[in-house]
């Protein structure tokens, strides 16, 4: 009996290798490679791979000039979740096919059965598909919610063809897979979750969205790097992607947009859990500023943007005593970054962590990811080596460059209307980004405009 032939598929990527390698030579990805029969990987046999798996792709659509093409904007349909709605753009596209993925329990089933029932009371008629649950498990969970007398659909199935026909017979105007990972396909050999799977599950659900109209949600895993499991292909073919982030010992989470062809990038929306599932948060800003009744040292202010939107978010720092091996810790931040700008205050503004722990956190679980935050890190690394406190209403936001000048932040102006609003009164900012002489000054906020890091140090001395 001849032997089975067998291949190696990259659980990162989905590359193959006729035999096994420690590292994927299509990604660089090390210890990735997984045995499979070479009929698993294909998926048809190789005689009609390409004549009838394909098949539907075979037809040409005709060449188009892009000036002749009418393009309007999508119609959305609001999900009547504020937040969510801000982070997909406005609401579900018709067609559209968004991919969520988040660590186990953050919440993802919960706001996506919220967010379903929504819809259908609005008169839009919605699946909730589930693989990883039974149907009255679903009905529990919509109870405990208060979705009671919920219209919603729920179909427990992982096959994918059976799927795709309860969704053609139906044509619902959203449907959610929960999760991709557990469907399969009759066509493949190889187990639900695995490279080919995923992809190939994927792609069939996102070309009936396009034909059909239907808005497809696919529920993803993640790895424990936090990545979303199965091949980065799985990305690229979907139209959003959003990421729940936060602490799943925390009432509160984020859901950020990775990628949205449909709406702006690094859009955030705060929610909070409760019993009765997640509820948007109005005021993020709220549940990220200090809660000290006093100034304490080490405690600084920052103004980020996420996206369209300005939130003030608490620097915490605490600088030690360290032993022969002092540690740079960061929570929220680049570390590697944290470690650029204790560099730059030694050689530029003549203070020296050097033998000191420097633990730097950013309050409330949010990740900051953009550079403004540097001058904001610096003043609160000081702060707390010098044991002073910076006055009660300060803010600080700018970027800051290994020669010591402080560089502008985008959108300057609302983060700093922003901050007057909630009650600041004094801020250290870029120069570059203080109003203009003959502008509108801002109500309430002393501005101090700076463009090194030694002249921000030397504000916040006299403030002290």
């Amino acid at each position: 009996m001849a032997k089975e032939k067998t291949l190696y598929v990259c659980s990162e990527c989905g590359g193959t290798s006729p035999k096994w390698l420690g590292r994927c030579p299509s990604c660089g990805a090390w210890n990735t490679l997984i045995e499979q029969s070479a009929s698993a990987g294909s998926g048809a046999p190789a005689n009609n791979r390409f004549g009838t798996q394909f098949a539907s792709l075979a037809g040409s659509a005709e060449l188009a000039t892009l000036s002749e093409i009418e393009a309007t904007d999508v119609a959305r349909a609001p999900t009547g979740i504020d937040e969510l709605d801000r982070v997909l753009g406005g609401g579900i596209v018709d067609g559209g096919v968004t991919l969520i993925g988040g660590d186990p329990g953050i919440g993802k089933s919960t706001l996506l059965l919220q967010a379903v029932d929504a819809l259908q009371r609005l008169g839009r008629n919605a699946i909730y598909v589930t693989g990883e649950e039974s149907g009255a498990q679903v009905a529990l969970r919509s109870r405990r919610l208060g979705l009671d007398h919920s219209q919603v659909q729920v179909l427990a199935e992982i096959q994918l063809e059976k799927i795709l026909a309860t969704l053609d017979a139906s044509r619902p105007a959203i449907a959610v897979i929960d999760s991709i990972q557990t469907v399969y396909s009759d066509q493949l050999t190889s187990a639900p979750g695995s490279v080919a799977q995923v992809r190939e599950c994927a792609a069939h659900l996102t070309r009936f969205a396009k034909a059909s109209g239907t808005a497809i949600v696919l529920v993803g895993h993640v790895t424990k790097e936090g990545a979303l499991a199965g091949p980065r292909v799985l990305e690229h073919m979907v139209d959003t992607v959003l990421y729940f982030e936060g602490d799943t010992h925390s009432s509160f989470r984020l859901v950020r947009a990775i990628k949205n062809r449909f709406g702006a990038v690094n859009e955030i929306g705060v929610f909070a859990m409760t019993e009765r599932g997640l509820k948007g948060v109005a005021n993020p800003s709220a549940i990220f500023l200090s809660q000290h009744a006093e100034p304490v040292p080490g405690s600084v202010v920052l103004v980020t943007l996420e996206g369209t939107r300005p939130m003030l978010v608490e620097i915490q720092a605490l600088v030690d005593d360290g032993g022969p091996s002092p540690r740079r810790l960061s929570v929220g931040l680049d570390r590697d970054r944290l470690a650029m700008l204790l560099a730059v205050l030694h050689r530029h503004a003549g203070v020296a962590c050097m033998d000191q722990d420097v633990f730097v956190n950013a309050v409330g679980g949010v990740r900051i990811s953009e550079p403004a935050a540097d001058l904001a890190v610096m003043l609160a690394i000081t702060s707390s080596l010098r044991g002073k406190p910076l006055p009660k209403g300060f803010i600080a936001f700018g970027e800051v460059g290994l020669a010591g000048e402080v560089r502008p932040a985008p959108r300057g102006q609302e983060r700093m209307r922003e901050a007057a609003k909630l009650g600041f009164s004094v801020a250290i900012v870029p120069k570059a980004n203080a109003p203009r002489k003959g502008a509108k000054e801002i109500e309430g906020l002393t501005i101090h405009a700076v463009e090194r890091i030694e002249e921000a140090l030397e504000i916040v001395r006299q403030m002290q």
